[in-house]
């Protein structure tokens, strides 16, 4: 595969005869430990490894040059600064390390660093890789990739492996915190210690760091030490978003009393002990509300004659008509609306999807789709119905129609608010899953839910609100049509607009309902083992799952637990899956637990030809039976089931299931596919079905079976085993079986597989052993038999 000339020498004193200007060696040196290395190294030789050789040979590609001795290329094209180390020894060998593997050494930080590899997590160069979101590392990365020095394909650079040897957000920290309820502070322990850091109580004198629920303590119990970092808990998650230990400075508590302090209280906050600084908060927050309400981008409802008036004046409203008071709340409750949708798309979408995020990104592309769904959509359109109401009130009439405002985008809600609420509880369930494992998102959510925009609410209770509008619109628009005059045009439009949005949620909940049926389908795929693939179908839903036990030899044998799934078009036969000895463990990662039930049969409706209900008698209780035509069979098949479930009335299963049967072959008649009949007549019964000894006796009939599998070597059936003994006497003989035979055959035929495999092939084996025994002992040069037997 090399095609270049190469000489391979005993020594190094051969070397001094093959210099030549002409050519530049290159020696490929097995173990950059040996003397000889030294050497080579001493006289400025160009010195490479046996991985680089097989790369280039690998892709075609020329030698890379390097000045200094290069083992591999795992580091090639990274560029490294070390912060931190006070032992020399320890640095110059991991530079020697980095340099083998193709890597860059920077001595001071630029932006050209692609990674920092630090012993401490303080001093410059650690803030200055903190702020650029630069990867910073353990000295454990260098010393793990040079073990994986031979591996051809291997990156020292890929997210798995540099993922497993990045500094901790709290390395070389140790936290205490204050303010904070049981529950929370439990959490924040747990997080610091899956984070690098450590815990002590507050107060303790080897703590680094102590951090405050800045809106709970309004003063330190004790006066810090100058070596404490007193921080607000945005300091806490912001590190674990950052997935870098934050700059404290950014971050430092300050007293109550400080005017800094009070600027950046919330209004919203106000949840603290202090009571009579609740009450102040409170009415700080309405006199807010007010100003806002007061600042409303329309004026208040004037009539013409009175909108001339002097500058300097300022015009008294008249009293406000109902229609006029309902229209306004329909406004603002819009406004709010969108101003919620901005909060979730600018505070939470937005830096989700941002590229280049500190650490890496945060939630994988598809997490954020699930959670956010069609909400810019939502966005878009609710934002168009603003701005159309807003202009219709600021220009004010009572003739004005705002039904048309929403019968002009009935479209546009049909189309983008379904996609969003069937698929909500997912999207809720994305939101809990992901906050659980990955602590980066939980610290995003924690950061962002505190800021006032959120009025401290969840993501998940801000998400809802799509859920909750529509319905809360249609109330609004009931009221505005109950205060709109009969002459009022406007009255027949509320009522079409009331009625598209009836439409739009009856559509939703229609979309909703296709949604779970076809998520059903996909639970009974997952529960049952071996479910045929093309069950999956846009067309088909799941009807009726009943519990029933087998009555006969069909579908599986007596006594077996039976579950029937009925869809439009099919029914879906499978038994309780039993435990085999020695099952494989699932694989690590799987969370989805194992199928219960074993596929039987998928049968089309269609097959069923007459549905048999059994008569109630003293041996047969809750008994039916199925009278099956499959299309590989040439009589019927009778399929006899006892219903164990007690929810649902062995009458009301049996007419759902002939109403299917009948649409599926377009009868209008389904009670004529019903038939009584007696138990007699078909040798139906359950008679000691449920007794102790009745499934005893089944338990061992199944566990003989599995042991008779699980010990047989061969899978053949006693027929073609009767038939091979037959064929194999035959042709050795010349003659056919006698009585006789038939006798030994049919004591044969009940002993075990094994026994029968011996003595059907026993004389062909041994003549062809001893055939070729023969050949290669000849052969062998007189090996001895076990020796040849071990060759074979």
């Amino acid at each position: 595969e090399i095609k270049v000339p190469f000489v391979k020498m005993e020594s190094l004193e051969e070397f001094e005869s093959l210099d030549s200007p002409e050519f530049e060696n290159v020696f490929i040196v097995m173990d950059f430990q040996d003397p000889i290395f030294d050497e080579l190294h001493k006289t400025d030789c160009r010195i490479i490894g046996p991985p680089v050789i097989l790369n280039c040979a690998q892709k075609g590609e020329p030698l890379p040059f390097s000045c200094r001795p290069l083992y591999c290329t795992s580091m090639m094209n990274l560029v490294l600064c070390f912060t931190g180390f006070r032992k020399k020894e320890e640095l110059v060998r991991l530079v020697t390390l980095v340099h083998h593997m193709g890597g860059v050494i920077r001595k001071d930080f630029n932006s050209k660093v692609t990674h920092l590899v630090a012993n401490c997590t303080q001093g410059e160069k650690f803030r200055i890789a903190v702020s650029l979101g630069t990867p910073i590392m353990k000295s454990e990365w260098i010393y793990k990739a040079w073990e994986r020095r031979n591996e051809q394909d291997f990156c020292a650079s890929v997210d798995d492996f540099r993922n497993e040897f990045k500094v901790p957000p709290f390395q070389d920290c140790i936290l205490s915190f204050l303010g904070f309820s049981d529950e929370e502070k439990t959490n924040m322990e747990e997080m610091t210690k899956m984070q690098g850091g450590n815990c002590l109580p507050v107060g303790d004198e080897r703590c680094t760091h102590l951090v405050v629920e800045e809106n709970v303590v309004k003063e330190l119990p004790f006066e810090p030490s100058k070596k404490l970092y007193v921080v607000k808990q945005e300091w806490f998650w912001g590190s674990i978003q950052m997935d870098a230990r934050a700059g404290e400075t950014m971050y430092l508590y300050e007293k109550a009393n400080t005017p800094e302090l009070k600027k950046s209280v919330s209004l919203l906050s106000l949840n603290t002990p202090n009571s009579n600084r609740k009450r102040r908060r409170l009415k700080e927050t309405l006199a807010q509300l007010s100003r806002e309400t007061d600042m409303s981008p329309f004026p208040p409802q004037t009539p013409k004659s009175c909108t001339k008036s002097s500058k300097n004046s300022t015009p008294v409203p008249l009293k406000q008509s109902a229609r006029w008071q309902v229209a306004k709340e329909l406004y603002q409750t819009e406004s709010n609306y969108v101003n919620i949708l901005a909060t979730i798309i600018q505070l939470f979408q937005v830096p989700l999807e941002e590229e280049g995020q500190r650490g890496g990104p945060i939630l994988a592309p598809e997490e954020i789709k699930t959670i956010f769904g069609s909400i810019p959509d939502i966005f878009d359109v609710h934002m168009k119905i603003k701005d159309d109401l807003e202009d219709l009130i600021v220009n004010w009439d009572e003739s004005k129609s705002i039904g048309d405002i929403f019968l002009k985008y009935s479209k546009d809600l049909v189309k983008t608010y379904p996609p969003f609420v069937n698929f909500f509880e997912m999207s809720k369930e994305t939101i809990i899953k992901c906050e659980k494992q990955k602590p980066r998102f939980h610290a995003f959510l924690k950061i962002n839910q505190a800021k006032p925009e959120c009025g401290r609410q969840s993501l998940v209770e801000l998400l809802i609100r799509p859920v909750q509008r529509l319905p809360s619109v249609a109330l609004l628009l009931n009221d505005l049509k109950k205060h709109t005059a009969e002459e009022n045009p406007d009255k027949s439009t509320l009522e079409k607009a009331i009625g598209s949005l009836k439409e739009v949620m009856t559509h939703i909940n229609e979309d909703k309902r296709k949604t779970e049926a076809q998520k059903q389908i996909f639970d009974v795929v997952y529960e049952v083992d071996g479910c045929p693939a093309n069950l999956l179908s846009s067309h088909r839903s799941l009807v009726q799952r009943v519990e029933t036990i087998s009555l006969g030899e069909h579908p599986c044998d007596r006594g077996e637990q039976v579950t029937l799934f009925l869809f439009n078009d099919c029914l879906e036969i499978a038994r309780k899956r039993h435990k085999v000895i020695g099952t494989f463990r699932s694989p690590p990662g799987h969370t989805r637990p194992p199928a219960s039930l074993k596929h039987i049969r998928l049968m089309p409706l269609s097959q069923i030809k007459k549905v048999l209900d059994i008569r109630e008698t003293e041996d047969c209780h809750n008994a039916f039976a199925l009278l099956v035509r499959p299309p590989t069979e040439r009589a019927n098949v009778l399929l006899s089931f006892q219903m164990t479930s007690e929810e649902l009335p062995k009458e009301n299963w049996l007419k759902m299931l002939c109403r299917h049967v009948a649409n599926t072959i377009c009868k209008a008649d389904a009670e004529n596919l019903i038939y009584s009949a007696d138990p007699e007549s078909f040798e139906v019964n359950t008679k000691d079905m449920d007794s102790t000894l009745s499934r005893a006796s089944r338990a061992i009939k199944k566990t003989s079976k599995k042991v008779t599998r699980a010990f047989s070597f061969s899978k053949t059936p006693k027929r073609a085993l009767r038939r091979a003994l037959m064929t194999s006497q035959s042709s050795v003989e010349g003659r056919s079986p006698s009585s006789n035979d038939k006798h030994v055959m049919s004591r044969l035929s009940s002993t075990s597989s094994l026994a029968i495999v011996h003595s059907v092939s026993t004389s062909n084996i041994i003549g062809f052993t001893k055939h070729v025994y023969v050949q290669r002992s000849n052969s062998t040069g007189g090996r001895s038999q076990n020796s040849w037997f071990q060759s074979v």
